[in-house]
C-alpha cells in the first residue's frame, strides 16, 4: 500500500534481521520492502556464523553490504540471537542514529521491543512469516509478511493458469470485510467520502499486517475496485498534481 503511505521524508532506518528466523533468499526484497519508507543506514543480520545453519546468509549478504554480527551459542535451548539482537536495537535507539526500524523475525520475543521503540515515537516496521503471533504484528506500525513478497505468478509460473487462479480466489475468501468497514467509518467524512489514502492509514492502525497483497492485489486501490457492489471508488484530478482517489462505504 505504499502508492498511499510513502513518506515525504527519507527516514533513516535501522534493518536488523534474526538470521535464525528469516529467508536468505528474500534478503533484496526485505531491502526493497524497507526502502519504501526510508534510507537505510544500518544493516545488521545476527546469528551464530560458526554454525551450518547461516550458510545460507553468507552468500546472500555478499552483494548487500550487510554487518554479520556474530552471537555465539553459549547455552542449548537458549536464544542468544534475540537477546544480542535487542540489546544492540536499544544501543541504537538511545543513540539517536536513526529514526524508524526495521525487524525482520517471526518470534514473538521481539514483541516488547517493538512495542518499546514505539513509545518513543520512532517508526517501527516488522518482516515476517504469516505465523508470526498477532502480538508483535500489532506492535508494529506496518507489518509485511513475506508470503507477500513473492508473486503468485512466479512461484507457480510453471503451473497451469487455473491453478493460479484457484489460489487468488481462495485468498480472495479470506477477505477481512469487517476490518474494511471498521477502518471506513473511522476515515469517513460528513459527505460520506474518504480519502483512499486516509482509509489506508486507519487499515494499519487497526491491524499493522494489512496488505493487498495477501489477497491477491497489488494496490489497496485494486482491491477496492473488486468489489464494486461494497465499495464506490472515484478520483479528482488537481491541476499540476496527482489524481486524488476517494472511497465510499455503499448502503
Amino acid at each position: 500500500m505504499t502508492e498511499e503511505f510513502e513518506e515525504g521524508n527519507r527516514k533513516k532506518i535501522a534493518l536488523l534481521i534474526d538470521g535464525d528466523n528469516a529467508q536468505p533468499s528474500l534478503i533484496e526484497k526485505m531491502l526493497a520492502e524497507t526502502g519504501k519508507y526510508g534510507q537505510i543506514t544500518i544493516r545488521r543480520i545476527y546469528g551464530d556464523w560458526t554454525s551450518s545453519n547461516m550458510n545460507g546468509w553468507k552468500d546472500a549478504i555478499s552483494n548487500v553490504a550487510f554487518q554479520p554480527m556474530q552471537q555465539f551459542r553459549n547455552t542449548v535451548g537458549k536464544n542468544a540471537t534475540d537477546s544480542a539482537m535487542i540489546i544492540d536495537a536499544m544501543d541504537i535507539l538511545h543513540s539517536g542514529w536513526v529514526e524508524g526500524f526495521c525487524i525482520v523475525s517471526s518470534d514473538s520475543d521481539y514483541t516488547r521491543l517493538a512495542t518499546r521503540i514505539r513509545e518513543k515515537g520512532i517508526f517501527v516496521m516488522g518482516i515476517g512469516q504469516q505465523k508470526t503471533p498477532k502480538a508483535f504484528v500489532k506492535a508494529c506500525d506496518i507489518f509485511i509478511y513475506t508470503e507477500n513478497l513473492t508473486p503468485i505468478e512466479s512461484i507457480m509460473k510453471e503451473k497451469t493458469t487455473s491453478l493460479i487462479k484457484a489460489i487468488k480466489d481462495d485468498k480472495t475468501k479470506k477477505f477481512d470485510l469487517p476490518l474494511l468497514k471498521e477502518a471506513f467509518e473511522m476515515a469517513v467524512r460528513e459527505d460520506g467520502w474518504s480519502h483512499l489514502a486516509d482509509f489506508g492509514s486507519r487499515l494499519l492502525q487497526l491491524d499493522p499486517g494489512f496488505d493487498p497483497r495477501t489477497y491477491g492485489y497489488k494496490q489497496l486501490s485494486q482491491l477496492i475496485k473488486a468489489y464494486p457492489n461494497i465499495f464506490e471508488i472515484k478520483s479528482n484530478k488537481v491541476k499540476k498534481g496527482p489524481t486524488i482517489l476517494y472511497v465510499k462505504l455503499k448502503e
